[in-house]
């Protein structure tokens, strides 16, 4: 009787239908587009987006107001990181943590450079933030007596805005030439100046005879100008506020349709509506 030996497996791996060099190039090329298409700013498109640091007020109030509308209508995304140390903005954006910033004004910038080094950029100004004093104590800045007590920011160009601010109702004299700061005014009230950083000036308001506010400081702390005893003029006025860039950024399209939009008729017509009273006073 003859016997059939059982079937053998196959030897040698499968055939397959698709050669390996073929499958394995159809996967680089779908790498390659998911790639191409995450490095154009596919999906949720962060690649466009960019960081804008400013303080909270009027600053972060203005962008989220073109972020929630006219930068829509013009395909413009942007992140806002809100801060309250004047130092950090300038930092943040000279070490590329942020890509632009929004809070200061030409003095403080040129102030900055010169002591860091910064290589920046800035745009035309956007708004004027008046300079004002405020007290509890005295409704009016003639009742000041000798020697009173007066809280004036450390920060060097902001310190001379501030005693120049003094300047206009006789309480102090400017030296003709050279820096203008507590050390080199005239003085013949004897006021006892209290230096102090910008944002600790709203809390030394009842404490002392005559606290100097920046705009956003007095803002968010709840005053507006007709609560102010001083307040700076606008005419003429070299501290409007702008949009900055690092110099080798200062070309990147959504920066620059950032500041478009800063100087929109929209904008303006926000600022306005939005402060009246002229606290924030725009300045194109």
């Amino acid at each position: 009787m003859t016997t059939t030996p059982p079937a053998q497996p196959p030897v040698g791996p499968p055939k397959r239908k698709t050669p390996l060099y073929l499958a394995l190039g159809a996967i680089v090329v779908v790498v390659i587009a998911v790639a191409g298409f995450l490095w154009l700013g596919g999906g949720d498109d962060k690649s466009e987006r960019i960081t804008v640091a400013a303080t909270q007020v009027p600053h972060a109030e203005i962008l989220e107001f073109i972020k929630n509308g006219p930068a829509k209508d013009a395909g413009l995304d942007f992140d806002i990181r809100v801060f309250d140390d004047y130092s950090l903005g300038n930092r943040w954006l000279s070490e590329g943590d942020i890509d632009a910033n929004y809070f200061q004004h030409k003095p403080y910038l040129e102030e900055q450079v010169a002591d860091f080094g910064y290589q920046l950029h800035e745009f035309p100004g956007v708004h004027i933030e008046p300079y004002a004093a405020f007290s509890d104590k005295i409704t009016s800045a003639e009742q000041l007596p000798d020697g009173a007590r007066i809280s004036i920011t450390d920060d060097g160009s902001n310190q001379a805005r501030a005693l120049k601010l003094l300047e206009t109702k006789g309480l102090v004299t400017l030296p003709t030439d050279g820096p203008v700061n507590v050390k080199t005014v005239g003085n013949p009230k004897n006021l006892q100046f209290i230096e102090a950083a910008p944002d600790l000036q709203a809390k030394a308001v009842p404490d002392v005879d005559l606290a100097i506010l920046n705009g956003n400081y007095f803002l968010d702390a709840g005053y507006t100008l007709k609560d102010a005893l001083i307040v700076e003029s606008t005419d003429n006025n070299p501290y409007a506020n702008f949009l900055a860039s690092r110099q080798d950024n200062a070309d990147d399209p959504n920066i620059v349709k950032l500041n478009e939009l800063l100087h929109s008729p929209q904008t303006k017509e926000f600022i306005e509506q939005r402060w009246p009273g002229g606290d924030v006073y725009p300045a194109f």
